[in-house]
């Protein structure tokens, strides 16, 4: 038997909060909660003393694997790299399959969000591109063609 029950959620630390939920929002994402993170639970596990952030948990309609947003109030954020290619080390992309890749697509590209490269396919099975989301995230879309 598996040590692991299930997979909860993954988090993403962003600088915009609202500019990043409203991004997941409009995929279709859902708010589960919102909340502030401080004091010496947050602070032992994280590893950071006087802490304090922001969270919004996400989650696909119906539930599943969430997605957790988190901005940090103290200590100032890091800069990351917003142009991240898929070589460099560390968490790269967030993925979601959809229903209708290209309509997608138009949409975010009208939002000023681009693909990375371009809309691959592989067989005849699934339709791929990421796409550069808010803060240089790099969201997978995926659409199976069967």
């Amino acid at each position: 038997m598996s040590p692991i029950m299930r997979f909860d959620h993954v988090g993403v630390t962003v600088a915009d909060l609202d500019a990043v939920t409203a991004f997941f929002v409009g995929l279709g994402f859902e708010i589960e909660g919102r909340m502030d993170m401080a004091g010496e639970f947050v602070d032992t596990v994280i590893g950071i003393p006087n802490s304090q952030s922001r969270i919004v948990m996400l989650r696909p309609p119906g539930g599943g694997t969430g997605l957790e947003l988190s901005s940090f109030l103290r200590p100032e954020h890091e800069p990351g790299s917003p142009k991240a290619m898929s070589t460099e080390l560390g968490l790269r992309n967030v993925m979601f399959e959809v229903d209708d890749i290209d309509t997608i697509l138009e949409r975010l590209a009208m939002d000023g969000y681009g693909l990375v490269g371009g809309i691959g396919q592989y067989e005849h099975l699934w339709r791929m591109a990421y796409l550069r989301g808010p803060e240089g995230i790099i969201v997978a879309l995926a659409q199976r063609l069967d």
